[in-house]
This record gives structure tokens, C-alpha cells and sequence, in this order.
């Protein structure tokens, strides 16, 4: 259309080009949103959206109003974390993996789910109860390397019958780093911090 439009102001076809200015304004006005995540209004919903599509889907569930027990000092922080995760993947990989977020209410606080072909193949939960003097609390944490590994996992539902076992050892946080070098066991924390790094470099 914008081609089109060219050709008719050149030509100083009027006729034309107006026509052609008001299709353009209103495919503007009527552009679709290149990322959308929808919002769970209910489990039958839920259900119905992902056994509805081809692609793969990750859920996010939040429940921040959730208040049996206290939060500790680091749970707001951590929680705002993984919300800004789910956005970033989001915008990353919306069109090759349906995104859904569920704020309806659960015992859950924070949990992430991940389907292949309708079916729940992983699950990271971010919240414990952890145990101080006087009472108990609510923990929120925010396993980052686990959500990139999972979230990389599920690409693996892409066009295929199932998943490739190769492949998922290659986007773990241990596979990520496998064959540069020979790790003892005292070295476990830097491994995964470099398997961090990897599969954040897949996902940016």
C-alpha cells in the first residue's frame, strides 16, 4: 500500500492517493500488538489456551497478595526479578512460544510451568517457608539459571514429536559448559555461573 501510494503522488494521482492515505492511517490504527500475554481468567481457560495452540507455553504464576506468612527482607526484590524475566522472554521468543501469566489466586506464590504439546513438562517453584525464632516466613526466590534453562528446553517442542535429549543436555546449566574444561567438585559454583553466562548469551 505505501508502494502504491508512492506511485500515485509521483503520478499526482489525487484519486488515488487519498484513498491510499486513509487505508495506511487506519492499518495504524488497527496494528496488531507484535507480543500478547494473555492473562488467566480461570483454570478452564488456562486449559483451552494450551491445548489450543502448537507452541510451546510458559506460565508464570504470581500471587503476591498470597500474606498467610511474612515475606522475608529479599522476597519483593526477587519477585519483581522473575516478572521482569517473563516480560524479557516474552518479547524474546513470542512468536515461537505462547507466554500466559495467571494472577487468579493460588496457594502458589511464584511458580513457573512449562508445556510441550499440551502436557506439563517442567515446573520452577520460587517460594519456600523458611523457619526464624519467633514465627515462620514466606521466601521468594529467583532461580534465574533453572527458568533460561527450562525456557531453552521447551524450544525443543518446536516441530517435533518430542523433545532431543542431546539437545536438552546442551542448553542445561551443566551442559552449557561441558568440554571446556575439567571441573572438581570444589569448583560447582563457578561452573554454574559460567553456565549462567552461556545461557544467557542464548537467550540475549
Amino acid at each position: 500500500m505505501a508502494e502504491l501510494l508512492a506511485e500515485a503522488k509521483y503520478y499526482c494521482i489525487s484519486e488515488l492517493a487519498t484513498p491510499c492515505e486513509q487505508a495506511l492511517m487506519k492499518k495504524e490504527r488497527e496494528a496488531e500488538p507484535i507480543c500478547r500475554v494473555p492473562l488467566i481468567t480461570s483454570q478452564k481457560e488456562e486449559q483451552l489456551l494450551i491445548n489450543s495452540t502448537a507452541k510451546p507455553v510458559v506460565k508464570l504464576l504470581i500471587n503476591r497478595h498470597n500474606n498467610k506468612y511474612s515475606y522475608t527482607s529479599t522476597s519483593d526484590d526477587n519477585l519483581l526479578k522473575n516478572i521482569e524475566l517473563f516480560d524479557k522472554l516474552s518479547l524474546r521468543f513470542s512468536g515461537r512460544v505462547l507466554f500466559i501469566k495467571d494472577v487468579i489466586g493460588s496457594s502458589e506464590i511464584c511458580c513457573w510451568s512449562y508445556y510441550g504439546h499440551g502436557k506439563k513438562v517442567a515446573e520452577v517453584c520460587c517460594t519456600s517457608i523458611v523457619y526464624a525464632t519467633d514465627k515462620k516466613h514466606t521466601k521468594v526466590e529467583f532461580p534465574e539459571a533453572r527458568i533460561y534453562e527450562e525456557a531453552l528446553n521447551i524450544l525443543l517442542y518446536e516441530n517435533r514429536n518430542g523433545p532431543d535429549q542431546e539437545l536438552m543436555q546442551a542448553t542445561s546449566t551443566r551442559g552449557a559448559v561441558a568440554g571446556m574444561s575439567s571441573y572438581t567438585s570444589d569448583e560447582e559454583e563457578e561452573r554454574e555461573r559460567l553456565g549462567l553466562a552461556r545461557l544467557r548469551s542464548l537467550v540475549n
